[in-house]
């Protein structure tokens, strides 16, 4: 027999589906779910189940569900009496038995408020109603924001500025949310290709940086009073020239800071797999390159990669001899990369040796002398 666990738990399947009808004003109709349990063995074992099931039942508790009986003919048994189905026959019968009264009345009520302001989203309301319940408290503030956009769907204003009168906080603890409904409420305005919030609703936005030191102290007095070491948005450096003939770019922060001075050159900090961030500039593109990044799987897999951006990109203390003098015998990162890489003859060759034994050189175990010798040669 249906043990009235079992009914609580296909009526709270059944919620979702009940709570699209509320929020379209359908008449309720009867909620039925169906009994296939097979006979019980025993007078006892009948009696509790019998029990259980009617505890709960409408005719015992004054709501609830109803239970429609069926006459079978058992072996052990004889005649017995056991549910075909069980049915809530009203809204108030549904809602009580799953305890939800008060959550389906504010339902309602935030239905009719969003609604009212943005007919648009009826159809993401009864697509998602327990996000509509989830975030039941929120809706005045969150149509306060909709609002805001649908009269100013291009702001280009921080997040915490914004002139809506809500916690300054609150569009940042409720990205997720508002973010789906700024997608139908501006539809027009949104930036499709980006995946930021900040990005895709036209707002400023804290951007990520570009380091760079001048190795040139002349050029540095003379393009910025002296300042050699700067940080800037990437969007200012994409579009940055200055009179400079070479450019270094380096994996990791110490080699950046401790790299040699050499006359009309910079070198940026490319963080790793940072570089993508610099690809679209105009000074890059027309300046030597040399990038130098660790001696390992990863290492090669980024000047692949700047190399893509980049076709002029040189490597500097990628090579062989290089690895033979200073491998301390550490492991490195294993790669999953099994596409063709674009390097050179003696990189390739380079790269397959650390990558099938797993090696790495960090840079930062090259010695400086080391280095200042091999870019005097390079410089020669």
């Amino acid at each position: 027999m249906i043990t009235s666990a079992e009914i609580k738990k296909k009526a709270s399947r059944k919620y979702t589906d009940y709570l699209r009808d509320v929020a379209v004003g359908k008449t309720f109709q009867p909620i039925e779910i169906p009994c296939d349990k097979k006979a019980s063995d025993t007078i006892a074992e009948y009696q509790k189940e019998f029990n259980d099931i009617r505890s709960l039942s409408k005719e015992v508790k004054g709501y609830g569900y109803t239970i429609c009986w069926k006459t079978v003919k058992t072996k052990m048994l004889g005649t017995q009496g056991l549910p075909s189905k069980i049915k809530f026959e009203t809204a108030e019968d549904f809602e009580r038995f799953l305890q939800k009264v008060k959550e389906v009345d504010v339902f309602r009520k935030n239905v009719a408020l969003i609604n009212g302001k943005f007919p648009e989203l009826q159809c993401w309301i009864e697509k998602y109603p327990l996000k509509v319940i989830d975030k039941s408290e929120y809706w005045s503030d969150i149509l306060k924001v909709l609002d805001y956009f649908s009269k100013n769907p291009q702001p280009q204003l921080y997040i915490r500025e914004l002139p809506i009168e809500v916690h300054t906080k609150f569009i940042e603890q409720h990205k997720a949310l508002i973010g789906e409904l700024l997608d139908i409420v501006i539809k027009e305005y949104i930036n499709t290709n980006e995946k930021e919030f900040e990005k895709r609703y036209n707002l400023r936005y804290d951007e990520p940086t570009v380091r760079m030191r001048l190795l040139d102290r002349t050029l540095a007095k003379k393009l910025f009073y002296g300042l050699d070491d700067i940080t800037i948005p990437i969007s200012l450096f994409l579009k940055l020239q200055i009179p400079i003939s070479k450019v270094y770019i380096v994996e990791n922060k110490v080699n950046f800071l401790t790299f040699p001075l050499i006359p009309n050159s910079i070198v940026i900090w490319g963080k790793g797999y940072g570089v993508a961030s610099i690809k679209e500039s105009e000074l890059l593109k027309s300046t030597e390159l040399i990038y130098w990044g660790d001696l390992d799987a990863q290492g090669f897999e980024i000047l692949s990669q700047f190399r893509s951006y980049f076709g002029q990109v040189k490597s500097l203390l990628m090579d062989k001899a290089t690895f033979d003098n200073y491998f301390e015998k550490e492991c490195g990162t294993p790669s999953k990369i099994n596409v063709k890489l674009n390097l050179t003859t003696e990189e390739e060759e380079l790269y397959q040796y650390i990558k099938v034994n797993n090696y790495r050189l960090e840079q930062e175990k090259i010695p400086q002398r080391y280095v200042i010798e091999q870019l005097k040669c390079l410089l020669d």
